[in-house]
C-alpha cells in the first residue's frame, strides 16, 4: 500500500491511505542507511508500506520511502552534528511572526528564510496579533513588512481574534499543503482554529496581557483542512521552535539565498566574492547607501561565521547610531 505520513512521534507514523490512517513502524534498516537525520520519516513523507496483524491489531510497516520534493531541515536540538526534517514535500510556509509575547526576532526570521529558499519552497510571512499592538510596535511591523517586501517576500497582518485577513490565508492555502512555523506562543494553532473550527486543535492560555494561545504542539501533524471550494487543502502544523540552526550551505553559496545579495553579486569586483573583507564589494556598497538591510546583513554575517542563534538582533540599532 502506499500513503502519505501525517504524524510521526519517533517510534510510530500515522500513514493515510486511501482515507484511511494507519498505525505504522519503520524496518531497523532505514537507521542503518547513512541518514544524518535524528528522523528517517517525517511528516510528508510519501512512503510504501506493509500491513500485519499482532495481537488482534492491524499495524503497517514501512518498507519505502519515496524522494522528497523538497522539506525543512534544522539542527537537532540536543544532536548538534545531525538534523531533524521538520516536514517534507510542502508547497508553502507561513512564518508566524509576533513583535511581543513573544518577540520574533530577525535573526530567526532570516535563518528560516535562507533554509526554505535553499529547498525552493516559497515562504509568506504573516504578522499576527496585530489587533494587540501598540502604535510603536505598529510602527515596528512596519519597519519590518518594508524590509522584505523589498527582497520579494508577501507579507500579511492577520488577527485570529478579530478575523483579520484570515479569509486570505485559506484562500492562499486551496489546493496546496501549507506549513506554519514560528515560536511558541506566536498563535499558530489559534490562526489554524480560526481557519478550520472543526480541527478545534488545543491551545493553552498564557499570563499576559494579551491573553493569546500557546502551542501546545509536541510532533509536527498533518490535517485535512474543510474550506469551501477545496478538496485538498492540508496544514502541517509544527512545534514552537525556539532557534533555527541553518545547514547543508557552503559560504560561498550562502549569499545566493539572500535575494537582494544575489541581485547585486554580478556587480561585485570578484565573482566568488563573500561580501566581507572583499574591495568594491556591491553589497557593503548598497548597505553604506542604506539599500540594502542592516539586520539582514548582520544576519549573513552570523550564518556565515558559524554562530549559533544564541543572541537577539535589535534592529532598531542602525537608526540608533
Amino acid at each position: 500500500m502506499t500513503g502519505t505520513v501525517y504524524k510521526s512521534t519517533g517510534s510510530w507514523y500515522l500513514v493515510k491511505s486511501e482515507q484511511v490512517l494507519y498505525k505504522c513502524r519503520i524496518k531497523g534498516k532505514f537507521r542503518l542507511k547513512g541518514i544524518k537525520s535524528t528522523n528517517p520519516i517525517a511528516v510528508g513523507d510519501k512512503v510504501d508500506f506493509d500491513l500485519e496483524t499482532k495481537n488482534n491489531e492491524e499495524t503497517g510497516v514501512i518498507t519505502n520511502i519515496y524522494e522528497r520534493d523538497n522539506f525543512i531541515v534544522r539542527k537537532s536540538v540536543n544532536l548538534s552534528k545531525q538534523t531533524h526534517i521538520i516536514a517534507s514535500n510542502i508547497d508553502q510556509v507561513f512564518l508566524l511572526i509576533t513583535i511581543n509575547n513573544p518577540p520574533t526576532f530577525t535573526t530567526f526570521i532570516d535563518r528560516f528564510l535562507v533554509s526554505t529558499r535553499a529547498y525552493r519552497i516559497d515562504t509568506i510571512l504573516v504578522f499576527n496579533k496585530i489587533d494587540s499592538y501598540e502604535i510603536e510596535e505598529r510602527g515596528e511591523i512596519l519597519y519590518l513588512k518594508d524590509i522584505y517586501e523589498t527582497i520579494g517576500y508577501k507579507c500579511i497582518e492577520v488577527s485570529a481574534k478579530e478575523n483579520t485577513n484570515v479569509d486570505l490565508i485559506k484562500k492562499m492555502m486551496l489546493e496546496k499543503t501549507s506549513m506554519f512555523v514560528g515560536h511558541s506562543g506566536v498563535g499558530k494553532t489559534t490562526l489554524v482554529n480560526a481557519i478550520d473550527a472543526s480541527l478545534n486543535l488545543k491551545t493553552k492560555e498564557i499570563s499576559d496581557q494579551h491573553n493569546q494561545g500557546k502551542h501546545t504542539t509536541t510532533f509536527a501533524e498533518m490535517f485535512d483542512l474543510n474550506l469551501e471550494n477545496s478538496q485538498d487543502a492540508r496544514i502541517i502544523d509544527t512545534p514552537g521552535i525556539k532557534g533555527f540552526g541553518v545547514v547543508d550551505i557552503d559560504k560561498e553559496e550562502l549569499g545566493d539565498y539572500f535575494p537582494e545579495f544575489f541581485a547585486l553579486k554580478q556587480d561585485c569586483k570578484f565573482n566568488n566574492c563573500i561580501h566581507v573583507n572583499e574591495p568594491k564589494c556591491a553589497v557593503k556598497d548598497a548597505l553604506e547607501e542604506d539599500t540594502v538591510s542592516w539586520s539582514r546583513y548582520k544576519s549573513y554575517l552570523q550564518i556565515l561565521e558559524g554562530e549559533e542563534e544564541h543572541y537577539r538582533t535589535d534592529i532598531w540599532e542602525k537608526d540608533q547610531e
